[in-house]
């Protein structure tokens, strides 16, 4: 096993640690986050799990490397779920904020660009969400937190199959979303390699920006299908979903880790009781640690931390690991940066709120995915763990 592996798991969010030398003794952390645009609740998620660690560890003293106790302090910014913006918030805290490493974009939209920036510029990032194999792919300084998609589409499938006796399928997925996109086409590959050739009866697309979906919604009832695969965020779903429905369409709605944010329920209601999807975490029966950190979030913030937050949280918690592997920070940006990804790169694996991780050659993940479905109230209540 190499020394890069641990570190890719680190996935969905940005977080950027940057120690400075006017203060020596703090640890800057930054998040390049989903704050505004399309997706703002996983922003949201993201910083509330970034305040709540920063907050007890610096309740302890800080974090302890090399004998000596550093402060954490966390900025937050705005990527407006643009892959642009995305680009320049990664410049902004590697060049201006010198940060020390970066946790995040979530979505791979914003992940797979920023990646590029961050592994250019030598500089970890860990992206907590993205779950698109191109965000770390050839690139040592970019991790993640997530399984991938290579292996949440059979996830998807075999359970659909065996779930809903389903022979036959239908997919709709956003053109313009590189996760939406590449686990639509790895569904259909491994849906037809399953079932036959033509099994997926329909493969229909739209923008990020689209609000009506009848056109595509209409050319895939037609078809008959026995369930859609919507990739899509849950901001969309919450809009598909109904409109299938108001069309007449009864069957089933299979889903992937994007309906997993906590404001689903809220945008979509009753409509989505009832459907599935696979995803990171369920809360519904958590033990352990994870129970533990859903208590304290609750309590904290009122509401259940979602896949994200969880997800954050892991990230986070295995960057401040590697930090202190590195043993100690010199102050001097360059030295102390490499240090910190050979320091993550040396975590053979990892006990999260998300599961256990190990890591493959390339720095991914391996990790267990989970299938909830949503209950009568509303609540994503797990079904089964699928593990590699």
């Amino acid at each position: 096993m190499r020394n890069r592996l641990s570190p890719r798991f680190l996935c969905p969010l940005a977080l950027a640690i940057s120690l400075t030398a006017h203060a020596e003794d703090v640890i800057r952390i930054g998040y390049n986050l989903e704050l505004t645009g399309d997706i703002p609740k996983v922003g949201e998620m993201s910083k509330q799990a970034g305040e709540m660690l920063k907050e007890e560890v610096n309740s302890q003293g800080g974090l302890e490397i090399g004998g000596k106790k550093y402060k954490l302090e966390f900025v937050y910014e705005d990527n407006e779920a643009k892959a642009e913006s995305a680009v320049t918030t990664a410049l902004k805290l590697i060049e201006k904020d010198e940060i020390l490493a970066m946790i995040g974009p979530n979505s791979s939209k914003q992940a797979i660009p920023a990646g590029q920036v961050a592994n250019d510029n030598e500089t970890v990032m860990i992206t907590p969400w993205s779950t698109n194999p191109a965000a770390t792919l050839d690139r040592p300084w970019v991790f993640r937190a997530a399984f991938l998609d290579p292996f949440q589409g059979p996830v998807a499938v075999n359970y659909a199959v065996k779930t809903f006796g389903a022979k036959t399928a239908a997919v709709l997925y956003d053109l313009e979303n590189d996760y939406s996109k590449g686990l639509a086409e790895i569904f259909k590959s491994e849906f037809e390699k399953k079932l036959g050739a033509g099994t997926v009866l329909s493969f229909e697309s739209h923008g990020t920006k689209d609000q009506d979906f009848s056109a595509q919604l209409t050319k895939i009832i037609a078809t008959k299908p026995d369930f859609i695969f919507v990739p899509d965020n849950y901001n969309q779903v919450a809009l598909i979903v109904p409109q299938a429905r108001k069309l007449g369409y009864t069957g089933e709605f299979m889903g992937s880790d994007s309906w997993g944010s906590a404001e689903l329920m809220t945008l979509c209601g009753d409509a989505c009781k009832g459907l599935s999807f696979s995803t990171h975490y369920a809360a519904a029966g958590a033990q352990g640690q994870t129970k533990a950190f859903i208590e304290r979030f609750k309590a904290r913030y009122n509401v259940v931390p979602d896949d994200v937050a969880a997800l954050t949280w892991d990230a986070t918690r295995v960057a401040l690991q590697g930090i202190q592997n590195a043993g100690e920070l010199t102050g001097k940006l360059k030295r102390d940066r490499k240090a910190v990804r050979e320091g993550i790169a040396a975590i053979e694996s990892f006990a999260g709120v998300t599961g256990n991780m190990k890591f493959n050659e390339q720095g991914d993940p391996i990790k267990c995915a989970v299938v909830v479905k949503i209950s009568d109230t509303g609540a994503f209540e797990f079904k089964e763990s699928v593990c590699p």
